[in-house]
């Protein structure tokens, strides 16, 4: 598996049909393909960013995540 750091995972943001990958709890998704991702936000939330904190506030939790491809690690630096 790839590993991401806060500033490579910046360019997978979603746009200009760049990947979208976002970072929970170490692990990224690939969220590209996802219909509530388009143009890589989500309910303000934008790809290439650690929402570790965001997904314990969103309705549907963490449960969502089984559903994504893993695509690598992820640590802040």
């Amino acid at each position: 598996m790839k590993k991401f750091t806060k500033e490579s995972l910046l360019h997978y943001d979603g746009k200009d049909g760049r990947p979208a990958y976002v970072a929970v709890d170490g692990t990224v998704y690939d969220v590209t393909n996802n219909p509530h991702w388009t143009g890589g936000t989500h309910h303000g939330h934008l790809a290439g960013r650690d929402l570790s904190v965001a997904i314990t506030h969103s309705p549907h939790g963490k449960s969502v995540l089984s559903k994504l491809n893993k695509v690598g690690t992820y640590s802040e630096n």
